[in-house]
């Protein structure tokens, strides 16, 4: 599952199934409903091939997959409701013990505490992705943090963040305690100011903006989101000036007594992990 294949992989099962279906005159609308997928989508696949793997070995082993899933599928036959699915990964490397995960998907939702534990869980993880050697010279002189929501946060409380803040020492990031809730003010203004505008983006962290002399330089920054096609809006002292685009990066200047502050907003932490990353590449 390692590399673009892994993607082709499942598009190719898919694609077969759906083929093999036609083929046993299910509708388009029927086929969607047992992929999960849209009747567009089947649709559009009459017109296509199928996606092709780098082995023609690998091809014949999702093809004859597809087909066994597709006969057993149509000995049930179509509006039959799914409830769960399995997914099994195994890697083996030579010379090495394989390594298996198996997880079984069952499309519910979480619940409020599992919704957070979640939450919590991507937090901690998307600080590990950090590149410390390369953020730290984007560090602010209060701090680096990251915060996250869920789509319902109302409050200060409902957003997740380090306490304490993060630090690069000998190069490697630190925090001392575990992200929780109602922790970072700074932060969960800022993404909550966001959210009051646009709702479609849920983490945010702060780095420190590059200077030209002792003042922000904007220029630099305007044109790293022209090069990656970011929207840019700004917050005077920490005030967010509405915007009518979705944005990707906030900028505070700063004033006399006021520390300016880069921000970058994304869908989830991973992603705003990545983001920052491009956007340090750019500006510094």
């Amino acid at each position: 599952m390692l590399g673009s294949d892994g993607l082709n992989w499942v598009e190719r099962l898919q694609f077969q199934i759906a083929k093999d279906l036609r083929a046993m005159e299910w509708s388009q609308s029927e086929i969607a409903e047992v992929l999960g997928t849209t009747q567009s989508t089947i649709s559009r696949q009459y017109h296509r091939e199928a996606p092709k793997l780098h082995g023609s070995a690998d091809e014949i082993l999702i093809d004859d997959l597809a087909r066994d899933i597709s006969e057993k599928l149509d000995r049930m036959g179509p509006g039959i409701d799914l409830i769960k699915q399995r997914i099994v990964i195994e890697f083996q490397f030579e010379d090495q013990q394989p390594i298996l995960f198996d997880k079984t998907l069952t499309g519910k939702d979480l619940g409020e505490d599992q919704t957070n534990s979640a939450l919590l869980k991507r937090l901690e993880w998307a600080a590990t992705r950090i590149d410390a050697e390369k953020l730290e010279i984007a560090m602010p002189a209060v701090g680096m943090n990251i915060a996250c929501c869920a789509p319902g946060a109302m409050e200060i409380e409902d957003v997740a963040a380090f306490p304490g803040k993060l630090s690069v020492v000998s190069g490697k990031l630190r925090h001392h305690e575990k992200p929780t809730f109602g922790s970072s003010n700074t932060l969960a203004n800022m993404l909550l100011d966001y959210r009051d505008i646009h709702g479609d983006k849920y983490a945010i962290i702060n780095v420190s903006p590059p200077l030209r002399g002792e003042e922000v330089d904007v220029e630099v920054i305007t044109k790293a989101c022209e090069d990656m096609s970011w929207n840019i809006g700004y917050a005077p002292k920490g005030e967010l000036k509405h915007s009518a685009k979705s944005l990707d990066v906030i900028l505070d200047e700063g004033s006399f007594g006021w520390a300016p502050s880069l921000y970058i907003l994304s869908e989830n932490p991973l992603d705003l992990i990545d983001k920052t990353h491009r956007l340090i590449d750019k500006i510094y």
